[in-house]
């Protein structure tokens, strides 16, 4: 045992000499970068190009991943620099948007609910690090960070789309927040879209509904990319009572037949 401690270390210090991969890391780096970006155009007071570097923050986080798998450059550095980028982006970054734009009123209830929002996320985060290995990839647990923070920033953006006066953002953005940080430690289930059957060979009908949502998108972006990801948001809520009576009928299923087990267990 005394020399797998002396080991460990030197071969951790062999790996960090070997390098980083940079592309990958690079990608995270332009995650991170956007969305302290974003941190700036808020404090600026320019809402609407904070919102949009939220986005554009979650767009490289969707290709760094893909990235390092495509090219073979998955590494044990490059999975907790992602973590941290995203904890940033899509944790500080947005609940400092959203106190500064809508919740600085409220005074400490405001405060309070960005910064329950930011628990949330660094919890979300934390507990999907944990899983990663035991849950199924097709399914996330929990609202992931980025969409959440997409909604946020989708959220801003809708306002400015209508024009519609601060007066309207006031209570709904607060019940807004404290629903975002609530889906995201809970544990409703959420499509990851990485089911490798997505890719494969699909009816023509997909195709053509799939060319009708881009137009659609492309005519309205604001007011569909906002409907998307409310969809998405609620997605997890409605999957739970959708499937709630086929749970409880397996639930009464598995406990009768323990209930069995246990009487024959008696009678021997």
């Amino acid at each position: 045992m005394g020399g797998d401690s002396v080991d460990q270390p030197v071969l951790k210090r062999d790996n960090m000499k070997r390098g980083i991969y940079i592309l990958p890391n690079l990608v995270t780096a332009g995650s991170l970068f956007a969305g302290f970006y974003s941190m700036v155009a808020t404090l600026n007071g320019n809402y609407s190009t904070a919102a949009l570097l939220i986005f554009v923050s979650a767009i490289c986080d969707g290709l760094d991943g893909k990235i390092a798998r495509i090219t073979g450059t998955t590494s044990k550095f490059g999975v907790e620099f992602d973590s941290l980028a995203d904890l940033v982006a899509f944790g500080v970054t947005p609940a400092l948007l959203m106190y500064s734009w809508a919740l600085k009123p409220f005074g400490r209830l405001g405060w309070v609910a960005a910064f329950l929002f930011l628990v949330c996320a660094a919890l979300r985060l934390a507990r999907f690090n944990v899983q990663v290995d035991t849950v199924e990839s097709k399914r996330f647990v929990g609202l992931p960070t980025p969409a959440t923070a997409c909604m946020v920033a989708s959220t801003v953006l809708l306002f400015y789309h209508f024009n519609w006066p601060s007066s309207y953002k006031k209570l709904a953005i607060l019940a807004l927040i404290y629903f975002l940080a609530f889906l995201m430690v809970s544990n409703f289930r959420y499509n990851s879209f990485k089911d490798p059957a997505l890719i494969k060979r699909q009816p023509f009908g997909f195709l053509l509904l799939a060319v009708v949502l881009l137009i659609v998108i492309a005519a309205e972006p604001v007011v569909m990319t906002f409907s998307v990801l409310l969809l998405y948001t609620l997605s997890g809520p409605l999957d739970y009572l959708i499937t709630w009576p086929r749970r409880r009928r397996l639930e009464k299923a598995v406990m009768k037949g323990r209930e069995a087990v246990s009487r024959e267990g008696e009678i021997s």
